[in-house]
C-alpha cells in the first residue's frame, strides 16, 4: 500500500473532521480510498485517531488546569 508522494492530493487537511464524522458521505468515500492506498496518509490517520480518542479521557477539570 504505497503510493508516490508527489502523485494526486492527499488528504491529511480531512483527517480530523473524518475520525469526527463530519465529512459529506462523497467527501469520506474519497479520504477512504486514498488511505488504502497512500501509506503516508494512512500512518496519519492513526495518529490522529488515536489523539481524538485520548481527547475523549480528559475531563472537564483536566482542561481548566
Amino acid at each position: 500500500m504505497t503510493v508516490d508522494p508527489r502523485k494526486g492530493p492527499h488528504v491529511r487537511q480531512l483527517l480530523g473532521a473524518h475520525v469526527l464524522d463530519a465529512l459529506t458521505p462523497d467527501e469520506t468515500g474519497a479520504v477512504v480510498r486514498h488511505l488504502r492506498t497512500c501509506d503516508v496518509c494512512a500512518a496519519d490517520y492513526v495518529e490522529v485517531a488515536q489523539a481524538a480518542s485520548l481527547l475523549a479521557l480528559l475531563s472537564e477539570d483536566d482542561l481548566s488546569e
